[in-house]
């Protein structure tokens, strides 16, 4: 997922020595740290859990078990091989069960009453990717949370960037992020189904009707489960109304600024020096939903940051009303009769407010993340589905 490749790096200063005066050397962070895996859910499923990623002292792909050993996956086929069993027993309702995370980039998923079914190819693991109706996971109720433990610290999220499912809050050092509200669960649901424009679409059953999760907007206009045309009006006005105003971008915050103006069907920006830095041609539902495609953004120092600062906006709703972006506050967010129906709706029944639901969420902060440098002890709590 977007998330892992994302992540700040992270590099703890040298400790000084010899010098009275200077501050005591950060403590390194252990080679694993305990998560403890909490089961409120109500449920009496059996629950397995998998943690799988990237080995960061290898850089080899694998999963960890129980006590976070990493196992490198073995060789994969075309067509794609069973992965070898990476599940790991979980708690049964009421209870906990702690294992160990090592330093990995990766998830943390968890299923509900059955085991998830993954596979290797040639080029490494196969996610489940349940808006493909013939993925074996398609009936499987489960979810995942993302994180990277490195010397720098713990990273830890809750994600509905790819999907909302079982509801699940994460934790480091005591601080908890992720949880919805009494009753948020089905609110997303009730209100997916009540909103025009076909963003009910996006909710996906088992076979005997109980609902499993919302897709995201992007796979919803992938499967034809959502409109393709669900956000073109709005950037429309936006492509219109910055023909004749200038956008003014910020994406570090206070210093550098870039300045974005619409000529035909490319949205040109410029640096203080008024040359032409990067330029976009006028995005899709699908490029805005997934800021991917028309709104690429590289790892690099200007495009990059710019056309997340882009996303962030397009998806919020907040270019027509704030010609100075981002908007810092989130109380404009969503405003527009046409807006990212499901970005808006799982933030509103977050406790916190905060969630990742799409790639560039963390523009502002407001993303369901934690970062511990010093993290002693993180947790899991699964959460009821009501």
């Amino acid at each position: 997922m977007r998330f892992a490749t994302r992540l700040p790096i992270v590099i703890a200063a040298a400790a000084l020595t010899g010098i009275l005066s200077a501050p005591p050397a950060p403590a390194a962070v252990p080679t694993t740290i305990p998560l403890t895996v909490t089961n409120n859910s109500g449920r009496a499923d059996a629950v397995y859990i998998y943690n799988l990623g990237t080995n960061l002292a290898t850089g080899q792909q694998g999963w960890a078990d129980a006590a976070g050993t990493f196992h490198a996956w073995p060789a994969g086929g075309n067509p794609p091989a069973p992965a070898p069993d990476a599940s790991i027993p979980g708690p049964a309702n009421g209870q906990a069960t702690t294992i160990q995370l090592p330093k990995f980039s990766g998830r943390v998923y968890f299923s509900y009453g059955q085991k998830l079914v993954f596979k290797l190819t040639t080029g490494g693991l196969v996610q489940p990717a349940v808006q493909n109706p013939s993925d074996p996971n398609r009936n499987i109720l489960f979810n995942w949370s993302e994180y990277t433990l490195n010397d720098g610290g713990l990273w830890i999220n809750s994600t509905q960037v790819d999907m909302f499912s079982a509801p699940y809050a994460v934790g480091v050092n005591g601080n908890t992020t992720g949880r919805l509200k009494p009753g948020g669960y089905n609110a997303v649901y009730n209100t997916l189904r009540d909103t025009a424009g076909g963003w009910g679409g996006l909710i996906q059953t088992a076979p005997d009707g109980s609902v499993l999760r919302a897709l995201s907007p992007l796979y919803g206009v992938e499967t034809g489960a959502l409109p393709a045309n669900a956000m073109d009006d709005y950037i429309n006005r936006v492509w219109s109304k910055y023909a004749s105003e200038t956008l003014t971008v910020a994406p570090f915050g206070e210093g550098t600024k870039y300045f974005g103006r619409v000529t035909g069907n490319v949205m040109n920006f410029t640096d203080g020096s008024g040359a032409v830095v990067t330029s976009f041609q006028k995005p899709d539902s699908a490029s805005v939903f997934g800021c991917f495609k028309l709104l690429d953004a590289p790892n690099d120092q200007i495009r990059g940051p710019i056309s997340r600062t882009l996303c962030a906006g397009f998806n919020r709703t907040t270019l027509l009303t704030n010609p100075n972006q981002p908007d810092p506050s989130n109380a404009n967010f969503y405003q527009d009769a046409v807006t990212n129906q499901y970005a808006k709706t799982i933030h509103a029944q977050m406790a916190d407010t905060r969630a990742y639901a799409f790639a560039f969420d963390d523009v502002g902060n407001h993303e369901s993340l934690i970062h511990a440098p010093n993290p002693q002890q993180a947790t899991l709590t699964l959460d009821p589905l009501n």
